[in-house]
């Protein structure tokens, strides 16, 4: 439009000066001349008026297709984005159960190692008893030589007392996982498997993450030695695993279990804690928060209250 605008306006000075020297008497010649230099002259602007657009036109043409190009890439970009975001949120959906998997079976590492520090308590206290009653056999037995020798005692051994004294340090000391009143098996039959083997294969599967075959015992754990001290870490251990399997109801079932039954267990942190998470999985959030408020409540400054502010804090619900 530029060009186009001074090239008129280059014509219009030379058709002035043109009229001009028809108007003057100037010679012929000199007005021919200066006609044919005006001439060549609005040619040379109408060739730099059609250059500058055409100049024009292929930078428009160049310009369109750069914008459609940022247009293009944007949209992939865009579609990239969104590609990513559902990416990480299917990964962080993996690593939290992935995660959850891991904290259930490092704590049955834990249980397993406080398990062992039990029974190797229990195993100590039973060699002392044991080292005792030889210690008890021994004494009498030399007291029982020594009174032989002396004038009228009777060469035919102990009599019915000494012998049932004698007799009692020999009584076996309870089995392992059976330490009578409230802890004793619940009459298993004969034909029950060990207590000790039954909860170690337990655990053993749990952590393993052979969930079934460790339900089928804990399962039968609770069956023969319902009453024992383990009982309540058996029904915790069944509400993982119906935790993991995604039976959340059940897992609410045998968390209650712990809490409602053993008061005096050591799970019972853990069990409510769970108990809180398999809620808010059925969307119970009501109940849940006052579960997670309760474990803050009676933990104060433990793994497990932590746990449950932090979860709190997710929910966006104050602690207190």
């Amino acid at each position: 439009m530029r060009g186009r605008g001074l090239a008129i306006v280059t014509v219009s000075v030379a058709a002035g000066l043109a009229l001009g020297a028809l108007l003057s008497p100037p010679p012929a010649d000199a007005v021919a001349k200066e006609i044919i230099q005006l001439q060549q002259q609005v040619s040379i602007l109408m060739q730099n008026q059609q250059t500058m657009q055409n100049e024009m036109t292929q930078s428009f043409a160049v310009l369109k297709t750069l914008v459609g190009q940022v247009v293009d890439s944007q949209n992939q970009l865009a579609g990239t984005v969104g590609s990513m975001q559902k990416t990480i949120q299917n990964t962080q959906a993996n690593s939290g159960s992935q995660i959850n998997t891991m904290a259930s079976q490092v704590q049955a590492l834990s249980d397993s190692l406080e398990d062992v520090k039990a029974r190797i308590g229990k195993l100590s206290g039973q060699l002392a008893t044991a080292q005792n009653s030889l210690q008890t056999i021994d004494a009498k037995v030399s007291a029982l030589g020594g009174g032989q020798t002396q004038p009228g005692a009777s060469s035919t051994g102990p009599g019915p007392g000494d012998q049932q004294q004698s007799g009692a340090p020999n009584d076996a000391p309870p089995s392992q996982g059976q330490t009578g009143g409230a802890g004793a098996p619940a009459s298993p039959s004969a034909s029950a498997p060990p207590a000790d083997l039954l909860y170690t294969n337990g655990l053993r599967d749990f952590t393993a993450g052979n969930y079934d075959l460790a339900n089928q015992e804990f399962q039968q754990y609770l069956q023969f030695y319902g009453k024992t001290d383990l009982a309540s870490n058996a029904h915790f251990y069944l509400g993982e695993i119906a935790y993991v399997q995604g039976r959340y109801p059940a897992a609410i079932g045998e968390y209650n279990q712990v809490l409602n039954n053993y008061p005096n267990s050591f799970k019972r942190a853990d069990a409510r804690l769970k108990k809180a998470y398999a809620l808010l999985k059925v969307h119970e959030n009501g109940p849940a928060v006052a579960e997670l408020r309760r474990v803050i409540r009676d933990n104060p400054g433990t793994e497990q209250a932590r746990k449950a502010e932090a979860r709190l804090k997710e929910l966006g619900v104050r602690a207190r």
